[in-house]
Order: structure tokens, then sequence, then C-alpha cells
């Protein structure tokens, strides 16, 4: 069995509808792909309450992140005048491809950029808590070691039983 050509497997951009026309995103350069990347880590590290990377924060500000993340397509949406809403909706959502998949990059394209609509709503959770897809884990006992009955000290007596 042989390898298939690369270009076989992968996609080949990523395609974004703002009113009557849509948009294709290409595939980024190794070199943007790995930035966006970095970038995306230090982010989610920052926003953990970490520390970022101070290094890799600057080097994004030193460049047009949106325009490498959108690549040709930055270009075709400045001349078609798009609002920026719409270019930044659509050049986070090519990071979110960049860093992670095409499945990611439709989710948040879908909630509108907000993340509490990337979370199930609260009527989906009811009905997975009902349904126990909520969680499959059961729930722990006590880990205190301490039992509910006391037991009897030594010496106690013992009632008969009859």
């Amino acid at each position: 069995m042989a390898f298939k050509e690369i270009g076989q497997l992968l996609n080949d951009g990523l395609h974004l509808p703002i009113g009557e026309r849509t948009y294709t995103v290409p595939a980024p350069s190794a070199e943007t792909g790995l930035r966006v990347q970095a970038i995306i880590n230090a982010a989610a590290v920052a926003a953990d309450g970490g520390e970022a990377d101070e290094q890799v924060l600057a080097d994004a500000a030193e460049r047009d992140l949106y325009r490498d993340a959108l690549g040709a397509a930055y270009d075709e949406m400045i001349a078609d005048g798009v609002t920026w809403p719409e270019l930044k909706h659509c050049a986070i959502t090519a990071m979110v491809w960049i860093a992670q998949d095409t499945e990611a990059a439709e989710r948040y394209w879908d909630a509108g950029g907000d993340p509490s609509r990337l979370a199930p709503n609260r009527e989906t959770r009811r009905a997975q808590a009902r349904s126990g897809a909520a969680s499959s884990t059961p729930n722990r006992g006590s880990s205190s070691g301490t039992n509910t009955r006391p037991v009897p000290g030594p010496g106690a007596a013992t009632q008969p039983t009859g």
C-alpha cells in the first residue's frame, strides 16, 4: 500500500459565505500556520490566568494577522467593502480552522463568535441530565473515611437476639 498524494487528502480551503458571495480562504503557509497556532496557544494560557509568552504576542502585533489568516480572501473582502465585524469574524474563523479543524471553525462561525452559543443550551443540558447522557461517571461516595453508623466500642454490651 502506497501513500496517497497529500493534496488528495487535505481540503482546498475554507469557504465563508457573506451575502451573495462565498470567499475562499486558501490553506495558509506553514509559517503562518505555526504562528497562528502559537498565538492561539498563548491567548489560551492568558485566558486561563497564566503568563502568556510576551515574544509570541509581540510578534503577532508586528504583523497583520488577519491578512495572513485570510490570505487572498482578505483583499477580496476589502475590495468588496465587507464590514469590520464581518472581516473580524471571518479572520477569527480562519484562525480557528488553522489551529484546529473545519468542524471547529464551523461551530465558531455558526455561533456568531459568541462563546456562550458554542455550549449546549439549558434545555439540551436538562435533556442530557434526564437521559443520563450528561455524565456517565457515577457519583462518588464519601471519601472522608467516616461511617454513618457508630461502631460499638470494646466491652460494649450486645443485645441478645431472640
